[in-house]
């Protein structure tokens, strides 16, 4: 059987696959462009307390609540510092029970490429503060050289089930403090009762 070169170059086409790359703290990463779900603009990020050092906090996204991770400490390097470029790219993990949509943060979004098998190199043994446990490799770019995570890896099964247990109890605390204020503000009585409260224990006085 004879291959022809449209076969060919269609064969070639099917194993292009795209990455997006950004940056953080001036190292160049790529994700594939299949785990990307949007990219938003950096905006009001509440903090979690008791998490780790990397979960920059929570957002509201359309009205679901996603965790925002800096990846910076978990590379070992200083947390990332928000800028006019920063921005969050939405991303879904995969986890024993469905997918997990969390939020990178990136200092800046670069650009999307194509790259096939062959371009994708494997990552270093020495030279890098990262885990290879993240990596699936690299890949170059201009004179550089990204490096292309495993989304699967950067956050463990353990890492997410701790994350989601924090964010669970913070908003639990949250929705308590708004339903006591709530009681609270309930509670009290409106100024004209009170007025009205205050005239008769006047009369009262007045009529002893």
């Amino acid at each position: 059987m004879q291959i022809t070169r449209e076969e060919t170059n269609r064969e070639t086409e099917q194993d292009v696959q795209q990455y997006l790359t950004f940056m953080i703290r001036s190292e160049e990463y790529a994700v594939s462009i299949l785990k990307v779900k949007e990219i938003i603009e950096y905006d009001t990020v509440t903090e979690v307390p008791k998490t780790p050092e990397w979960v920059r906090g929570v957002i509201n996204l359309r009205g679901s609540v996603v965790p925002v991770i800096d990846l910076a400490p978990k590379f070992r390097l200083a947390p990332s510092v928000a800028g006019k470029l920063t921005c969050i790219v939405i991303t879904e993990v995969q986890r024993e029970g469905g997918a997990t949509v969390m939020g990178v943060m990136a200092d800046s979004v670069c650009e999307v490429i194509d790259l096939k098998p062959q371009d994708i190199e494997e990552p270093p043994t020495f030279g890098t503060h990262i885990k290879l446990d993240y990596l699936l490799g690299m890949a170059r770019s201009g004179k550089k050289f990204c490096l292309i995570l495993d989304t699967e890896n950067v956050l463990s099964t353990d890492d997410l089930l701790e994350l989601s247990d924090s964010v669970g109890e913070t908003i639990e605390n949250q929705q308590a403090e708004l339903a006591s204020v709530e009681a609270t503000i309930a509670s009290e009585p409106t100024p004209r009762v009170a007025e009205e409260a205050t005239e008769e224990e006047r009369t009262e006085a007045q009529s002893e």
